[in-house]
């Protein structure tokens, strides 16, 4: 594992601390890290809709549409 400094103003470090004891988590890296997890999550997500976004149109999602997803996943979850 790599280690990284970063400087924080006084108020900053305070919060973090206070996030830390708060939340459970054993170390303000724990924190750190979780914070970094989640935004990476959130930048892939992102990058999802975009791409489903400027992707060609499929067929619609109606209730046939619907109908036809909810049989499949019942089959799955049988077999």
């Amino acid at each position: 594992m790599s280690t990284m400094n970063i400087s924080l103003p006084d108020s900053l470090k305070d919060f973090v601390d206070e996030q830390v004891t708060q939340r459970g988590y054993g170390t303000s890296s724990e924190y750190v890290r979780e914070l970094i997890r989640k935004d990476a999550d959130r930048l892939h997500l992102r990058g999802l809709l975009l791409e489903g976004g400027a992707s060609a149109p499929a067929s619609p999602a109606d209730a046939a549409y619907f109908g036809a997803l909810r049989k499949r996943v019942r089959r799955r979850a049988r077999g």
